[in-house]
């Protein structure tokens, strides 16, 4: 039987495999995804000075939503990223899906920060 550490593991490996090759640049910085099932959560980083730029959850104030779990959450979180990504002056970024599947959350929360205005 699989359990949930288990998953996590194999996640974690995909995701050390990827950073490999992406990384975040001060002109470019990397947009990280990390999905909880409670929550998702996304940071835009610099890995050259290592710090993170700015960061949006599905936890905060302003993001209004029931449940913080589902691709409606995800949309949101997408919006707002990109929206303080852009007033920081950042409009590309490489994209770290974090060794999730490019599919429901991360897609809306990917799609959604395409439509306001990031490029990846």
């Amino acid at each position: 039987m699989i359990t949930k550490a288990d998953k996590n593991k194999a996640r974690q490996k995909r995701h050390a495999r990827v950073r490999r090759t992406v990384t975040g640049t001060t002109e470019r910085p990397r947009l990280n995804v990390f999905r909880s099932n409670k929550n998702i959560y996304a940071q835009l980083i610099d890995d050259t000075k290592g710090v993170t730029i700015v960061g949006a959850s599905s936890m905060e104030q302003g993001i209004d939503v029931e449940h913080g779990g589902n691709t409606e959450a995800a949309v949101k979180v997408g919006e707002a990223i990109a929206k303080r990504a852009v007033e920081a002056g950042y409009s590309e970024v490489v994209f770290d899906r974090g060794g999730y599947l490019y599919h429901g959350r991360v897609k809306a929360l990917a799609d959604a920060a395409r439509e306001a205005g990031l490029k990846f």
